[in-house]
């Protein structure tokens, strides 16, 4: 018997993707299973273009029911960052079929907005993860090849190490996490553990962030807290004069919260997976 074929298709709930990008991903995936054992599917809607947005709040939410409940699809990868996944309808998650409960869904930054619905409703198995435009970065074609091997073999080196304990883990960017608090988009995270991380904000604001998470009585439950890179801080004047950890095992200790330590998560070409809950049978 041959090997099963892993079809995995890409959308972008937020902003658009370029054709190079889905040129370069293809030539990747070729030359990683020359056999044809990937199948990789472009929305065309990755490529339209709505002011900020990959078409219209409409056409992205059509687009991403459509490739969640298709039945030939294993995995749907998220095509970029940017903002724009909370717009998407709010009617389509109870238009997800039996099919889009089996499906992995991979990304991070703005797609956390949506992994962390897919978690509260209990569909699927959402990923923190590397995106498709990630390809586009430095160090970009290892940071596609990780996604495609958790993908496709749910290889253990792929993921972020702390997460192979048994232990439900979660994984958001730390602004994202902070606008999801009090809204029906946020998961009961009772008894996880949450890693954070975060990309170009000034210390102060990351302050804030962590003020605002730890504070919450909606993440007051959570196992422990682990720490990934904040990359990419302006710089500020004054000097803020505490760095990121500083600051998180700061307002962990202000609010009861166990700091765990660092994770090896960020907005960055090195980001490694963290599946939502528990980790899968390697």
């Amino acid at each position: 018997m041959g090997r099963k074929k892993t079809t995995i298709a890409v959308v972008a709930p937020g902003g658009s993707i370029k054709s190079a990008t889905s040129a370069k991903l293809n030539a990747l995936v070729s030359r990683l299973y020359p056999e044809g054992s990937v199948d990789l599917r472009f929305a065309p809607q990755c490529f339209l273009s709505c002011g900020h947005f990959a078409g219209s709040d409409s056409e992205r939410s059509l687009a991403f029911l459509e490739t969640a409940n298709d039945p030939e699809i294993d995995a749907v990868w998220f095509g970029r960052g940017g903002y724009g996944a909370c717009r998407l309808d709010e009617n389509l998650f109870a238009g997800l079929n039996d099919a889009a409960r089996r499906k992995v869904y991979l990304g991070y930054s703005d797609a956390g907005i949506l992994l962390a619905r897919l978690y509260r409703e209990g569909i699927g198995k959402p990923v923190h993860g590397p995106m498709v435009a990630d390809i586009d970065r430095k160090g970009g074609e290892e940071s596609a090849a990780r996604a495609l091997r958790f993908l496709v073999g749910r290889r253990e080196e792929t993921l972020e190490p702390s997460v192979q304990t048994g232990v439900n883990a979660v994984a958001f960017n730390i602004t994202i996490l902070s606008h999801l608090i009090g809204t029906a988009w946020m998961p009961d995270l009772s008894g996880h553990v949450l890693m954070l991380e975060e990309v170009a904000e000034y210390m102060y604001r990351i302050d804030r962030s962590l003020f605002q998470i730890t504070s919450s009585r909606e993440l007051r439950n959570v196992a422990g807290i682990r720490l990934g890179r904040c990359s990419e801080v302006p710089e500020n004047d004054p000097e803020f004069g505490q760095s990121e950890e500083d600051i998180t095992k700061f307002w962990c200790a202000r609010n009861g919260i166990p700091y765990l330590g660092r994770a090896d998560i960020g907005h960055d070409t090195a980001n490694k997976i963290v599946p939502f809950g528990l980790p899968p049978r390697l």
